[in-house]
C-alpha cells in the first residue's frame, strides 16, 4: 500500500475549488462493496481495492480538515495530513469488527490532522505564557458568543470584551485575530466548474443523505460519546467535576472559580486538569481497542 502518485492533492497553486472538484468524481460505497474491498486488502494486499478504499473516503477527510481551518495553517497542508491519516485507517482496518470504514478511519484523520498542528505550534512563536495560549485556542469560540462574527478587524468594543475574558491585552487580541482570519476560509464560499457552482460545503456533501448522516453523525457520535461516558469511571469525583467544567461545559469554568470551590490555587486545578484528561485518553484508548476500534496512540 505504498503507490498513491495517482491520488489527487491539494495544493496552493491548484486551490481548494479545483482539488473539492476532483475528489467528488469519486462514490461512496455501499456496506457490501466496502466489506468486499476491505477483505481483498487484508487477505491479498490487493493494492487496488485499497486505492478504491481511500478514493472513497477523501471527501470525510476533507471535511473533517475544514473543522480546523481557524488554526491559522495552510489548508492544504491540513488535508493532505488528513489523507495520511485516511491511509493508515485503510492499512489498519479490519472489516470483521463490524464497522464501517468512516468510523474508524475519523479516529485516524483526526490523530494525524491534530499531530501535525502540534508541530506547526511548536515551529511557530505563539506566545508562552497560559494566557496567550488560551487566546489562540478559544478567540474564535469567545468571538461567536458575544456576536462578534463579522470579517475584518473587531470593534473596539469587542476587543476590549475578549481581551477581559481571555485575560490577554487588546493588542494581543487584535493580532491573534488578523493573524487566524488570514488562513480562515469559509465554508460558504463559492466555487465554479464545469458542472456549475455552489459552495465548498455542498461538494463536499454527497447526495445520498442517509449514507452521509451515517458517516458523519449515528456511527462517530454514538461510539464516541459512549467511550467517552464508559472511560470517565476512571477518574474520581473532583478530577471528573473538573474536566467537565473545563473541557465540557459552555463557556468553560474559569481555573480561578475553580480554585475558590476546591480551596486550592489555579495552577493546582490546571494540574489536576491534565492529568484527568491523560487519564481519560488513556482509558478512552483501552476501552475503543476492546471494543475492536483502535486509535493511534500517543
Amino acid at each position: 500500500m505504498s503507490d498513491y502518485a495517482n491520488l489527487p492533492a491539494p495544493s496552493p497553486e491548484q486551490g481548494l475549488n479545483r482539488y473539492l472538484q476532483e475528489i467528488r468524481r469519486f462514490p461512496m460505497l455501499e456496506p457490501e462493496e466496502e466489506y468486499m474491498l476491505a477483505k481483498r486488502w487484508v487477505d491479498h494486499q490487493d493494492t487496488d481495492a485499497a486505492h478504491q478504499l481511500v478514493t472513497s473516503h477523501l471527501r470525510l477527510a476533507a471535511k473533517i480538515a475544514m473543522g480546523y481551518r481557524g488554526y491559522g495553517l495552510p489548508q492544504a497542508e491540513v488535508i493532505s495530513e488528513a489523507n495520511v491519516g485516511l491511509m493508515q485507517a485503510v492499512k489498519r482496518f479490519d472489516p470483521e469488527k463490524g464497522f464501517r470504514l468512516a468510523t474508524y478511519a475519523m479516529w485516524w484523520i483526526r490523530a494525524s490532522i491534530q499531530e501535525y498542528i502540534l508541530r506547526s505550534w511548536s515551529m511557530v512563536k505563539l506566545g508562552t505564557t497560559s494566557a496567550q495560549k488560551k487566546l489562540f485556542f478559544n478567540l474564535r469560540k469567545a468571538k461567536a458568543r458575544i456576536g462578534a462574527i463579522e470579517e475584518g478587524d473587531l470593534r473596539p468594543e469587542n476587543v476590549k470584551q475578549l481581551a477581559t475574558d481571555l485575560s490577554v491585552t487588546e493588542d494581543e487580541v487584535v493580532s491573534m485575530n488578523r493573524r487566524l482570519a488570514g488562513s480562515d476560509a469559509s465554508l460558504n464560499i463559492t466555487i465554479g466548474g464545469e458542472e456549475g457552482s455552489g459552495s465548498w460545503q455542498d461538494w463536499l456533501e454527497d447526495e445520498h443523505a442517509d449514507q452521509a448522516k451515517d458517516y458523519a453523525e449515528r456511527d462517530e457520535f454514538q461510539t464516541r460519546h459512549g467511550l467517552l461516558m464508559e472511560a470517565m469511571d476512571v477518574l474520581n469525583e473532583r478530577e471528573r467535576d473538573i474536566l467537565t467544567e473545563r473541557k465540557l461545559a459552555e463557556p468553560p469554568v474559569t481555573l480561578e472559580e475553580l480554585s475558590e470551590k476546591y480551596g486550592v490555587s489555579r495552577e493546582r486545578i490546571r494540574q489536576i486538569e491534565v492529568r484527568a484528561f491523560e487519564k481519560l485518553q488513556t482509558r478512552m484508548r483501552v476501552l475503543a481497542k476492546e471494543k475492536g476500534l483502535s486509535v493511534p496512540a500517543g
